[in-house]
This record gives C-alpha cells, sequence and structure tokens, in this order.
C-alpha cells in the first residue's frame, strides 16, 4: 500500500514538473517569424484578389495592404494603424515593426494562455 502512495506521489510530482516546463516553454517563445507573417499576409492577398474583402480592398496597392494587415490582425491593425491608415506610397518601417511586435505580443499571450489552461 505505502509503495502505491509513494509511486501516485512520484507521478503527480512529474506531472507538475511537465506543466510547469510547458508553461516555461510558452513564455520564451519569440512568436510570429518574418516567414509566417508573410504567409499569412500572402492567404489574405489571396482573399483581396478573390473579392473576399469587397472592391474598396482591391481599388489601389495601398488600400490593398490595409486590409491585408487588418486580415493578418485587426487588433493590431486598430492599435498600430487605426487612427492614421497608410497613404498611397507611403512606407512606414516603424508603423510595420510595431505591426510585427504586437501580433508577436498577440501569439504569446495566446500560446501562455494555452498552456496554462492545459497546466491547470
Amino acid at each position: 500500500m505505502m509503495a502505491a502512495i509513494s509511486t501516485l506521489i512520484v507521478l503527480m510530482l512529474a506531472l507538475c514538473v511537465t506543466c510547469a516546463d510547458l508553461a516555461a516553454a510558452a513564455v520564451h517563445y519569440t512568436g510570429i517569424s518574418d516567414k509566417e507573417l508573410g504567409e499569412r499576409k500572402v492567404r489574405c492577398y489571396q482573399d483581396i484578389d478573390n473579392g473576399l474583402w469587397g472592391n474598396s480592398c482591391k481599388a489601389s496597392p495601398t488600400e490593398k495592404e490595409n486590409c491585408a494587415l487588418i486580415c493578418v490582425s485587426p487588433t493590431c491593425y486598430d492599435s498600430v494603424y487605426g487612427s492614421d491608415p497608410l497613404e498611397e506610397g507611403e512606407v512606414d518601417l516603424r508603423r510595420g515593426r510595431e505591426f510585427k511586435a504586437c501580433i508577436r505580443g498577440q501569439m504569446q499571450g495566446d500560446r501562455l494562455a494555452r498552456a496554462k489552461s492545459i497546466a491547470f
């Protein structure tokens, strides 16, 4: 009987350590890579080209880019570009980096929440 209880305690401790490692790994994950972001944008461009976002998104390259950014992450688009969308011919590297950082934070938060739900 005592051996069974000891084995159960060891298994429970091992499970706790595994869950803690899973949560820690989620915290250290850097988020979306440039490749993943590019792949998402390509899928969004395809949806725009197929008319799923309406004709206004096809009106100009800049409108298409704004729509693609919204498609990738409406929350991050609103946070970074919402009050001042890209204008024709504008290239804003600073806001582009902010957008990517926002997405990384969003994904990291999502992964952390999933890891916590698994661990607890």
